[in-house]
């Protein structure tokens, strides 16, 4: 028996338009909010990460109660269906509040959009596990997170064509493009995954496979966690919090950098990032060998070497030049390393009755990390000139990249401390292996 690919393929067109929605915000909502709106950093920071704090609460409301929904549908289809229609016909109202300067208008419809795409995210995430057979999971991932950059790449291009390098660009072409993105995926997957059918296939798969009496007993088996196993799972959990702190609070502010620092205009901005996307795809291959050879903490360090080298280099450049190319390739190769690797550690350390909790640990630290980061680097961004001493309101941007570096450099430090959790997986047979978390 074997993973059966067509069938994870198409039910990777819920996280393909999940990933081309996130992808448009994180890129587009923090230029309109600073150059349509005039709105400071600070106040931009807090709305960016009002999707991560919805987050927190509504993710895992969403997620049980589609635990408990029966329908001709399935579990998780319904609300993939009506909270992806529900964000299509919402978002088309941004371009039009942003054009006709607005504010409250598109402070309005931004809510309603995050909460209709909070109401699916984790039903969509719950709905791979649903329809694949236990030992073939971590291979549908590959593919899931594969079909979710695709989706992230396809939007950054669609920016960087469709959105002129002008002061006031129009961003409906962009935002439409997006909406018909997202509509065909969700046909696509409408049409190729009946959730009920698979659901069923996928439980008989894994009875054939003799392991659903083995999982029973596994989840009678739970004992508790030594201290030192738990110290290992705090550590590693800070250090999830303390990347995502550096990371996130370069790509969230990024859009608003490359306008103020370095005179980008319009989606000019969205080359440097695809080359930092291309980069990750490419890397993960190398990456998932290399974590087999010397464990996935040391590659993991690896990572975060790398993407501090990106950001404390990209410090030093007030002016665009090829060597920033250069630092979001390093950067691309650096998260790639650490992505790879950083769940599975965590999930090593669970039981096999309780890796559903582990992973919410998992997802607390990252969200946490992403509520804050917006707000604390929006308002360095925007008073760092008084601690320059500058009168130019723009001299805090200089703080992005060395503020993304300081947080990279305290995850090295807490990672270091971690001992448990570095099984060293098996070589994969396959190239789309390489790709996968382990469950």
């Amino acid at each position: 028996m074997k993973l059966n690919t067509k069938r994870t393929l198409f039910a990777g067109f819920a996280f393909l338009l999940i990933s081309a929605f996130w992808q448009l915000y994180d890129g587009l909502i923090p230029q309109i909010l600073k150059n349509s709106f005039d709105i400071n950093d600070v106040f931009s920071g807090f709305i960016m990460s009002f999707d991560n704090i919805l987050s927190l609460f509504l993710l895992p409301i969403f997620g049980a109660l589609s635990d408990k929904t029966n329908t001709r549908l399935g579990k998780r289809t319904p609300y993939i269906l009506f909270g992806t229609i529900a964000a299509v016909i919402i978002m088309m109202i941004l371009p039009i509040a942003e054009s006709t300067r607005n504010l409250s208008l598109f402070l309005i419809a931004l809510f309603l959009l995050l909460l209709a795409m909070a109401t699916f995210r984790s039903p969509a995430v719950a709905l791979m596990p649903d329809i694949t057979p236990k030992p073939f999971r971590s291979k549908a991932n590959a593919i899931i997170n594969l079909m979710g950059t695709i989706g992230g790449i396809v939007i950054l291009l669609s920016v960087n064509f469709l959105v002129p390098a002008v002061d006031h660009p129009d961003y409906m072409p962009v935002f439409a493009f997006t909406a018909v993105l997202m509509f065909i995926s969700l046909v696509i997957l409408l049409k190729t995954t009946k959730e009920n059918k698979l659901r069923k296939i996928a439980e008989e798969e894994t009875a054939a496979l003799g392991l659903v009496e083995e999982e029973e007993k596994e989840e009678t088996a739970a004992v508790e966690m030594s201290k030192q196993k738990k110290r290992s799972l705090y550590f590693i959990l800070a250090s999830v919090f303390f990347w995502f702190m550096g990371y996130n609070g370069i790509t969230t502010a990024f859009s608003k950098y490359a306008s103020v620092y370095w005179g980008f205009k319009g989606g000019s901005f969205a080359s440097t990032l695809i080359l930092a996307q291309a980069a990750a795809i490419v890397c993960f291959v190398p990456v998932g060998i290399l974590s087999g050879k010397i464990g996935r903490k040391k590659t993991i360090l690896l990572g975060i070497i790398l993407l501090f080298t990106a950001f404390f280099a990209g410090s030093f450049f007030k002016t665009y030049s090829f060597w920033i190319t250069i630092f979001f390739i390093i950067a691309g190769a650096g998260w790639a390393a650490i992505n790879v690797n950083s769940y599975p550690m965590v999930v090593e350390l669970a039981k096999g009755s309780n890796i559903g909790k582990y992973t919410g640990y998992y997802y607390t630290a990252s969200q946490a990390a992403q509520v804050l980061t917006p707000i604390l680097s929006g308002f360095i961004l925007e008073y760092g000139y008084l601690i320059l001493g500058s009168t130019d309101p723009n001299a805090g941007y200089a703080f992005l990249f060395p503020y993304g570096a300081f947080f990279v450099a305290l995850s090295f430090l807490t990672m270091r401390m971690v001992k448990h959790g570095d099984t060293k997986p098996q070589e994969k047979a396959k190239i789309l292996d390489q790709f996968a978390s382990e469950d």
